[in-house]
C-alpha cells in the first residue's frame, strides 16, 4: 500500500505540476481601451461601434500584429464598415464561431498601439416574454479574453424606453454605461428589459436558451459530432495503465474537494435585496432626477439619499414587498415614487447534509454547472494573426462593454 501510495503521489506531481511550467506563457498583447456603442434601433436590431485600442507586447515569438479577428454574437450581421482609415479590409467568418476579421495596412511591433473602429447591424438578440409577461430581455455579455488583460470595459447602451436592467450603471448623454476592467478569462454580463411594445420585437426571431452562437441545428449537431470523435481519438492514445492512475488520483483529490467545500451536493441561488431611496432632486445643483439616474448629469452629486440591504430574518412590514422580486435589476415596489429595490442574486455551494454517527452517507448527488441565460450575446472567441497555431489565444471575446464615441453618437 505505502508503494501504491508513493506512485500515485509521483504520478500527481507529474500530471498536475510538471504541464504548469509549459502553459505559463508571456501575453503577446494587452487591449488598453475596448469600447462600444449600442444603439436600439425602431426595428430591435442593434447598430453596434466598437473602438478598440490594441498594444503589441511581443513581436518576437509570433511575429508583428497584421490582422485581429474579434468576435461577435452570432451570424445575424450587416453592412459591416470600417471607421477608420488604418483597416485595409474587414469582413464576416463563419469559421469556427462567428466573427469580424479586421486586416491592417501597417504591421505593428512591439510597443506599438494600434487604435481601430468598424461598425455593423446586429439582430436575433433578444427574448421576448423571456421572465415576465408583457417584457422583452436583451442579455448581452461583453468580451473577454482568456489571455489577455482588459484594462478598460466600456459599454453604452441607448437608455430611452428601458424598464430595467442590471448590473447597477451610471447614465451620461443618452445612455446607460458600464465601465470595468478583464482580467485574463473574467466575464461581465448586462440584462435589459423592454416593453413589448417599446420597439419592433419580432416573435420568429426571439432566441432560444440555447441558441448563444446563432449556430444552425446542422451546425451544432456537426461540432457535437467532432468532439466526440475528438475525445475517441484522446482516449485511444491513453494506455489502459495510465488511464487507470489517472483516474483514480481525480477521484481521490474530488472526494477531498468535495469533503472540503460540499460542491458535490449541487447549489442554491442566494437573492440579495438593497432598498435605495432617491432625492427628488440634487441635492448639489436642484436639477430634477430623472428617470433612471444615480448621478446628476450637471453637477455629478449622487441621487441616492439612503441604502439599506434588506435583511430577511429582521424585515420590515414596509419592505415585505421586496420580497416578491427574485430575479436581477432595479424595481420600484413601494408607494414612494422614489424608492426601489436592487436585487443581485448569486450561487452558492450547498452545505454538506450531517453525517450520521451510525453509518455512511446515503444516495449520491451530481454536481452540476448550469449555463448563465443564453443568448444571442454569447460571442466567439478573438485573437490576433500571424499565430502559429488555430485560435492561438483560445479567446472568447463577447459583447459587453459600449462607450459613445462622439464621431458615431446617435448614428442609426
Amino acid at each position: 500500500m505505502k508503494k501504491i501510495i508513493i506512485a500515485i503521489i509521483v504520478a500527481c506531481a507529474a500530471l498536475f505540476i510538471i504541464p504548469t511550467g509549459k502553459v505559463k506563457a508571456a501575453a503577446l498583447d494587452e487591449i488598453l481601451n475596448y469600447d462600444i456603442t449600442v444603439n436600439v434601433k425602431d426595428d430591435a436590431t442593434l447598430d453596434m461601434y466598437y473602438h478598440i485600442d490594441w498594444k503589441v507586447l511581443d513581436s518576437d515569438s509570433d511575429g508583428p500584429l497584421t490582422w485581429v479577428k474579434i468576435g461577435i454574437p452570432n451570424k445575424h450581421c450587416e453592412n459591416i464598415q470600417a471607421l477608420s482609415d488604418n483597416i485595409e479590409k474587414i469582413e464576416y467568418s463563419g469559421s469556427g464561431g462567428s466573427y469580424i476579421e479586421v486586416y491592417f495596412y501597417d504591421k505593428y511591433y512591439e510597443g506599438d498601439v494600434v487604435s481601430f473602429d468598424f461598425y455593423f447591424n446586429q439582430d436575433y438578440m433578444y427574448q421576448v416574454n423571456a421572465y415576465d409577461e408583457g417584457y422583452t430581455l436583451y442579455t448581452f455579455t461583453p468580451g473577454w479574453f482568456d489571455d489577455i488583460d482588459v484594462d478598460n470595459l466600456t459599454l453604452r447602451w441607448t437608455a430611452d424606453k428601458i424598464e430595467s436592467f442590471s448590473p447597477s450603471c451610471t447614465q451620461e448623454y443618452g445612455y446607460n454605461v458600464w465601465n470595468t476592467s478583464l482580467p485574463k478569462g473574467q466575464k461581465f454580463e448586462v440584462n435589459i428589459t423592454y416593453p413589448n411594445d417599446a420597439y419592433g420585437f419580432d416573435m420568429s426571431k426571439t432566441i432560444q436558451q440555447d441558441e448563444n452562437d446563432g449556430k444552425s441545428t446542422g451546425e451544432r449537431i456537426f461540432d457535437g459530432i467532432a468532439v466526440v470523435i475528438g475525445a475517441i481519438i484522446m482516449l485511444a492514445m491513453v494506455a489502459a495503465f495510465i488511464f487507470a492512475i489517472v483516474s483514480a488520483i481525480f477521484r481521490f483529490f474530488r472526494s477531498i474537494y468535495w469533503a472540503a467545500t460540499g460542491f458535490k451536493y449541487g447549489y442554491d441561488t442566494k437573492v440579495t435585496r438593497t432598498r435605495i431611496e432617491y432625492y427628488d432632486s440634487c441635492p448639489g445643483c436642484g436639477a430634477a432626477r430623472a428617470e433612471g439616474q444615480k448621478t446628476c448629469p450637471y453637477c455629478g452629486r449622487s441621487f441616492v439619499k439612503s441604502e439599506e440591504v434588506i435583511d430577511e430574518k429582521n424585515i420590515k412590514a414596509e419592505d415585505k414587498a421586496a420580497l416578491n422580486y427574485k430575479r436581477k435589476g432595479e424595481y420600484r415596489y413601494s408607494s414612494d415614487p422614489n424608492v426601489f429595490v436592487m436585487v443581485n442574486t448569486v450561487r452558492v455551494a450547498r452545505p454538506a447534509p450531517p453525517r450520521s454517527s451510525s453509518g455512511r452517507g446515503g444516495g449520491s448527488s451530481c454536481a452540476h454547472s448550469s449555463c448563465a441565460c443564453a443568448c444571442a450575446c454569447a460571442c466567439a472567441g478573438g485573437g490576433r494573426a500571424g499565430c502559429t497555431t488555430k485560435d492561438f489565444y483560445n479567446t472568447n471575446l463577447k459583447l459587453k462593454q459600449i462607450e459613445l464615441k462622439t464621431k458615431y453618437k446617435k448614428k442609426k
